[in-house]
């Protein structure tokens, strides 16, 4: 503990935990310059202020050090934040039918009303959906997109005139637009279990102005931080282009207007021109370029669409193309070779196994070197024990598991963080998920809010236990 600076805050009387096994718990902390300054008892601490230290007296209150989201699309979704009516929480489809006919009734043309995500219909006390023939009811002028979950949108009648979909639509690859008798769209969009129909409705939706998404942006992060959230990562997605797409991040961390810490992956964004959309990233773009508020952080969760899951896991995998494993090695190789680590998305069994051959193919010719990969999402990976062809036995990888999943066959499990033999030994559970047994297996989990139904979500201990050991922890979030 550095005696002789005066700290700008104390946090005093409170119940700190500090995931320091030796020092686990304390009372105070003192900070200088964005950063820890001390960690310990009142005492100790208080001999650090100055006649301009701030002091918090936290009344015996608990401080948890902030959450790391390690599954988001802050970049994306924050460009789009302040358009959207959010559901969260709603207890009952008639306030939330009443929050929809309220922001119809504020909203200017050509804005749409979007309801993307975040809410159930097992949250309310009706136990349903709207009916489109509800929808239209409050918004018969006003274009309104309801997202729920990954398997279907609502759109009313003026969304369908916005977007163009006719009797003559074709139907999507892995999707359905549901119609009348007369064949005439009805405004039900299912993911059959390709979502790239929901996806690509909304991002026909007007766009907000530069600095409008910028102001967005900071909300969203606002919003983050009140659940406690002070770092993530970004998973990248569709119709996010790097560097298009960026700016408004890159304006934001340029300008120190960041409060959450991000990390970013890139995600390919053409079908057959992944290979050369990372031979360019690779080629302008430097692994961990950036700094401890916004840097690069590989590639993925989308390597090759040809190798692409989909979030919908009630629904039977479809039979990935013959091509995948040439396709996805293309990829892999130039990853490997510009020593970027990458993010997979693989929700069934049949996706990480056939990637798994493909990793290890790569390995042998290009030894890891402390290179990792991050296995996403798993809720349909089955019991594996094959053992790889070769001895692989890098840190590879991460994984992550949907936060709040139990119960079989909706929970994924620990990609190996030390090889891939143990990952194959993924398994599939039957209740609450097994962490210790998978970190034993050298597995590092983390906890993500990507997938779920609302953003907060039962925070447990084995959350926090990896996370915040990352000596950069010790920066204070800019709030």
């Amino acid at each position: 503990m550095n005696t002789t600076a005066v700290a700008d805050v104390i946090l005093r009387h409170g119940r700190i935990t500090t995931l320091d096994r030796g020092n686990p718990s304390a009372s105070a902390v003192a900070v200088k310059d964005g950063r820890f300054l001390a960690v310990g008892d009142d005492s100790e601490i208080m001999a650090l202020a100055g006649p301009a230290t701030r002091i918090i007296d936290l009344g015996g209150r608990s401080v948890l050090p902030g959450l790391i989201d390690n599954h988001t699309h802050v970049i994306r979704g924050g460009l789009n934040f302040n358009m959207e009516l959010r559901w969260d929480g709603v207890r009952s489809l008639a306030d939330a039918m009443d929050m929809l006919r309220r922001q119809v009734a504020v909203t200017p043309p050509p804005q749409w009303v979007r309801v993307v995500g975040g809410f159930t219909e097992h949250q309310f006390a009706e136990k349903r959906l709207p009916t489109i023939d509800e929808i239209n009811a409050v918004a018969p002028d006003t274009p309104v997109f309801l997202l729920h979950l990954y398997d279907r949108a609502l759109l009313n009648a003026a969304a369908l005139r916005a977007v163009g979909y006719t009797k003559d639509t074709p139907e999507p690859p892995g999707g359905e637009i549901t119609r009348d008798a007369q064949g005439n769209p009805t405004g039900l969009l299912l993911a059959k279990p390709n979502a790239q129909i929901l996806y690509a409705t909304l991002a026909k939706g007007p766009t907000l102005p530069f600095d409008y998404q910028l102001n967005s942006t900071r909300h969203f992060m606002r919003e983050l931080n009140r659940l406690g959230v002070t770092g993530v990562i970004d998973a990248g997605g569709g119709f996010q282009n790097y560097p298009d797409d960026y700016a408004v991040i890159q304006k934001l961390a340029d300008e120190g207007q960041l409060t959450v810490r991000l990390a970013y992956n890139l995600f390919t964004q053409k079908p057959g021109h992944e290979k050369e959309d990372f031979l360019n990233w690779t080629a302008s773009v430097r692994y961990k370029q950036g700094d401890d508020y916004f840097r690069h952080n590989g590639a993925g969760e989308m390597l090759v669409f040809s190798a692409a899951d989909f979030e919908d896991f009630r629904q039977p995998r479809p039979d990935m193309p013959p091509r995948m494993e040439d396709e996805l090695e293309e990829v892999v190789r130039i990853l490997a070779q510009n020593r970027w680590p990458w993010r997979l998305h693989a929700t069934y069994d049949e996706t990480i196994s056939r990637a798994l051959d493909v990793f290890e193919k790569v390995d042998r010719e290009i030894p890891p070197d402390g290179r990792h990969f991050h296995a996403a999402r798993l809720e349909r990976t089955r019991a594996r024990r094959r053992q790889a062809a070769s001895a692989f036995a890098p840190p590879l990888s991460g994984c992550q598991v949907p936060a709040g999943r139990r119960g079989r066959g909706v929970c994924g499990h620990a990609a190996s963080h030390r090889a891939v033999p143990r990952l194959r030994r993924v398994q599939r559970c039957g209740g609450p998920h097994p962490w210790r047994k998978r970190n034993r297996q050298g597995a590092a989990g983390a906890r993500h809010t990507q997938c779920q139904p609302a953003p907060a979500a039962p925070i447990h201990r084995h959350q926090l236990r990896r996370v915040h050991r990352d000596p950069a922890r010790k920066r204070v979030i800019r709030l």
